[in-house]
């Protein structure tokens, strides 16, 4: 039997979205007037087609079916947090990588004075929640132990501010309990939570809001040659059947944010692919993250005109996944980022 995938597209953002979405011309995305679509791209294993959302009564009923049943989530509201929601979009997750060889900034934040002082940084700049992580997970990097991985994170979780929101970029389910006993709001696990057996037991026992990120194997090896049958349509499969087990698991709350892992056993093609197509993921309901800041995938396009930190790559890709409906967006360079989307959202009004 065919399965049929749903693809929201042609996008409208401000002012003008809000006019259509009021004259029922087009459909908003994720409960959000200020960005909503008036198409959509059926999708199978073998092909694509895009229809006008009036098209779809004239299909047939078991693809309307699915294509309404898609909508329905595509449509409804993404309620997380009360300090974490996506009424206005995107909401900005700063970097912070308290470790010696992380791909980007690894080496600068090691003492604790220098990373209390950028966690602040961010959060002053713009950031919404500000991710922290104690151990590399670049290509080709190796795991750490708990204690090592503690040892740079303790001191600095525990000048969380009250009503700031923290996320701990971490695989040890000791770590994550550590963590939230010090105020971490959300997990943030890029092995899909599959590294350490008992992280579900952790998210389940404090009823604690994550993210399911797709990687493919781990980093050591996650980049050497990696191959999918259809990048897109299997990783949507990945969060379907792990939504479903998580839920099966017994951890009831919806607060889940959905990540397809950019550069996480992906090559070009593969990353451009998905980011792309990235509104096919909005159909499972849940809100996106992209983390593309300063990656590989900005020098590899951009050739000769690579630049250290790739903010040029990092602002253009960053308003290409904002008019896609992306909700949150991970990034080094939360100011200029902020700038970019503050100047991007005048200029439509």
């Amino acid at each position: 039997m065919v399965r049929y995938y749903t693809r929201a597209c042609n996008f409208y953002y401000g002012k003008k979205s809000k006019i259509l979405v009021k004259n029922r011309k087009a459909f908003a995305l994720g409960g959000n007037n200020e960005i909503s679509f008036d198409k959509i791209e059926i999708v199978t294993r073998k092909s694509k087609k895009i229809v006008s959302l009036n098209e779809i009564r004239k299909l047939p009923e078991r693809v309307r079916s699915v294509l309404n049943k898609d909508i329905k989530e595509i449509t409804k509201s993404r309620n997380f947090q009360k300090n974490l929601n996506f009424k206005s979009i995107p909401k900005i997750m700063g970097v912070l990588n308290i470790t010696p060889d992380s791909f980007s900034d690894g080496g600068k934040y090691l003492n604790d004075r220098f990373a209390i002082r950028q966690m602040n940084s961010l959060f002053e700049n713009g950031a919404h929640i500000v991710d922290i992580g104690g151990e590399s997970t670049r290509p080709g990097s190796k795991a750490v132990s708990s204690k090592i991985e503690w040892k740079r994170l303790k001191n600095v979780l525990k000048k969380i501010k009250k009503g700031k929101l923290i996320s701990l970029d971490t695989r040890k389910s000791d770590i994550m309990e550590k963590g939230i006993k010090l105020g971490v709001k959300l997990i943030n696990d890029v092995s899909g939570l599959s590294f350490d057996q008992n992280t579900l037991k952790v998210l389940k026992k404090y009823n604690t809001p994550f993210v399911l990120q797709h990687s493919l194997g781990t980093p050591a090896e996650m980049q050497k040659n990696p191959k999918y049958k259809n990048v897109l349509l299997d990783i949507y499969d990945f969060f379907e059947k792990n939504i479903k087990l998580i839920k099966s698991f017994g951890i009831k709350h919806n607060n889940i944010i959905l990540d397809p892992g950019i550069g996480f056993g992906k090559n070009l093609k593969h990353n451009m692919t998905i980011i792309k197509n990235i509104s096919i993921y909005h159909s499972l309901g849940f809100p996106i993250l992209l983390g593309m800041s300063r990656k590989r995938f900005i020098k590899d396009l951009s050739k000769n005109n690579d630049s250290n930190k790739r903010i040029g790559g990092t602002v253009s890709s960053t308003i290409f996944a904002m008019m896609q409906g992306v909700q949150l967006l991970r990034v080094h360079d939360v100011n200029e980022i902020n700038q970019s989307i503050k100047v991007f959202k005048a200029l439509l009004k």
